[in-house]
């Protein structure tokens, strides 16, 4: 047995993912997984983080894990169109994850309107032609593309694995299950009943975070 055929044993009978899953295709919500170390004040071996120090998500990292028992990856991430930081990185994704297998659309910006008392939000403070205080939320939902993405790609799959723990896939999962699939589902933090009842595998992020993620160290003031 080679090496690559060792880790890939290994690392499936450490997630409890055997033979009976077959042919898995992936689909990662980015939005969701790039907040699920975002409060961690640890790494992956129990090690105390310094205040400048913080666990994010390595695209690398990632790409070559879900590599390892997925025969397909997709990744959905919103792109900020005005924001050359944003354009930048759907950029590295596509070079890492390939063009074909990176969905991304514009960023919705809902403005939320500020009552009097919540100065919390000061720094990212934006006024009307009204004098009316707001700040802006960014959402991107990618529901719907993952659903169809999958339904799309139902013959070439045995099993859907979804990293996100949205609990809007509950009906996703629920008719895939129908069809026959598997659904193996990572998570970062709480979900619903429903949600872990529509899959035949959970996975806790928090069990695979040496396989994903980085220290990052913020830059002195």
């Amino acid at each position: 047995m080679d090496i690559e055929n060792f880790k890939r044993q290994f690392v499936m009978g450490e997630l409890g993912i055997d033979e009976n899953y077959g042919r898995i295709f992936t689909f990662v919500d980015f939005a969701n997984v790039n907040k699920w170390f975002a409060n961690d004040n640890q790494d992956w071996d129990n090690k105390l983080l310094s205040n400048r120090e913080s666990i994010v998500i390595d695209l690398e990292k990632l790409k070559s894990f879900v590599s390892i028992f997925s025969l397909r990856n997709r990744i959905y991430y919103g792109e900020d169109l005005k924001n050359i930081k944003s354009l930048g990185f759907t950029n590295v994704l596509r070079i890492i994850f390939g063009k074909r297998d990176v969905v991304t659309k514009d960023i919705q910006r809902i403005k939320h309107y500020l009552r009097l008392g919540e100065v919390e939000f000061t720094k990212y403070l934006s006024i009307d032609k009204n004098n009316n205080n707001y700040i802006e939320i960014r959402k991107c939902n990618f529901d719907v593309e993952i659903s169809v993405d999958a339904i799309k790609m139902l013959e070439h799959y045995d099993t859907f694995c979804l990293f996100s723990g949205d609990a809007d896939f509950v009906y996703l999962n629920n008719f895939l299950k129908k069809k026959g699939k598997k659904i193996i589902i990572v998570k970062g933090g709480y979900i619903t009943n429903k949600l872990r009842q529509s899959a035949d595998l959970i996975i806790n992020a928090q069990n695979i975070k040496k396989n994903i993620a980085k220290i990052a160290k913020q830059k002195p003031d």
